[in-house]
């Protein structure tokens, strides 16, 4: 009887001190993805954000580049971000003393219509605090809507256990990190990560191939029908930047040409028409007037139509450029022709950075 009164103490205190590891040491084992994620929640902790704010999923994490933009940016985009990632992280810009002026959105039509990462990456890497997640949870049992919320239903746990066992980082849910991180092997490399960037103001690649013909999520889409639970986070988004007269505007990232020839013609007019329906109900939102460019094969870095450097250049200098000819603060024409010239031939069109004087 002694034996085992030892031996499950010895257990108990070594998950405890598995327990204190996660809750304090995840950049020693979190997934390379987490210290990115890290980098922008530490600009938004000390409100270094700048005048402009990216806001959206990981093809504009990795396809824009805030430095290459003629105003102070921060690129907040994340991936598998939706509205509610997007949502929360304004709300915590918009209590930092100088507020953005501008806020860029940009999502792929799929990042509407079906549930992504809220509790693999948004929960566990701490974008979402426990008050966030009731908040959705309160907003989802409203709205009858339990797909982001509660993406698999049935689950053995109960959601409010779920909940309380994520905000005390419970050790379980981070063991595959902890299994495939060493322990603490993955330390030095997501301080680098970290450190990274913050120098590019958090802007990350995902594949960094010569290019990609692999047709992503636009291709496969048989209809554009959001979710209630996402249409009501980014209906909030633009309420709330209204409330605080922050002009904002939807730049669609680029698909590859592969993914562009398998799209449906139906998907790309209900996308189109539903976000014609806020920019309608919201004076200071504006969209691209091409909601869907496509690109060359080649600007791509992998499947999921993530931008390689090459191409995040090409995009960062023509998003510069139309900031350049139609600035935030200007309410014309202009605004409503941005990106209408990108394409396979857009290059030529580029003013070089170093020719703008940015």
């Amino acid at each position: 009887m002694q034996y085992l009164r030892l031996l499950l103490l010895s257990a108990a205190v070594s998950f405890g001190l598995v327990w204190a590891w996660v809750a304090t040491m995840p950049m020693a084992f979190m997934e390379p993805e987490y210290a990115s994620w890290r980098a922008k929640q530490a600009m938004l902790d000390r409100c270094d954000i700048g005048e402009a704010i990216i806001l959206g999923d990981s093809r504009a994490a990795a396809g824009i580049l805030p430095g290459r933009l003629p105003l102070k940016a921060t690129n907040l985009a994340v991936g598998g971000g939706e509205a509610v990632e997007a949502y929360t992280a304004l709300r915590r810009a918009l209590a930092c003393p100088a507020p953005p002026r501008l806020a860029i959105l940009s999502f792929d039509p799929g990042h509407f219509v079906q549930p992504d990462a809220v509790w693999d990456r948004s929960v566990r890497f701490g974008l979402l605090s426990p008050a966030d997640v009731e908040e959705l949870r309160d907003t989802s049992n409203a709205l009858s809507d339990l797909s982001i919320y509660d993406p698999r239903p049935g689950n053995s746990l109960p959601s409010a256990l779920r909940d309380r066992l994520y905000e005390v980082r419970f050790p379980v849910f981070y063991f595959s990190s902890l299994a495939h991180g060493g322990v603490f092997l993955r330390w030095p490399g997501n301080q680098v990560r970290f450190r990274d960037a913050l120098i590019s103001r958090g802007q990350y690649y995902f594949g960094v191939g010569q290019g990609s013909d692999v047709v992503a999520v636009e291709g496969h889409l048989e209809a554009f029908q959001p979710l209630p639970i996402l249409d009501h986070y980014f209906a909030r988004m633009l309420t709330l930047l209204d409330a605080h007269g922050i002009e904002s505007r939807f730049i669609a990232m680029p698909v590859n040409d592969a993914t562009w020839k398998m799209v449906d013609p139906a998907v790309l007019s209900q996308f189109a028409a539903y976000l014609a329906g806020f920019e309608r109900q919201h004076p200071r939102f504006r969209v691209t007037a091409e909601i869907m460019p496509h690109w060359p094969d080649r600007f791509f870095g992998d499947r999921f139509c993530h931008l390689n450097p090459e191409g995040a250049e090409l995009f960062s200098a023509q998003l510069a450029q139309r900031l350049q000819e139609a600035p935030p603060s200007t309410q014309n024409d202009a605004q409503n022709g941005w990106f209408n010239d990108t394409g396979r031939d857009a290059s030529a069109k580029v003013v070089p950075i170093s020719k703008r004087g940015s």
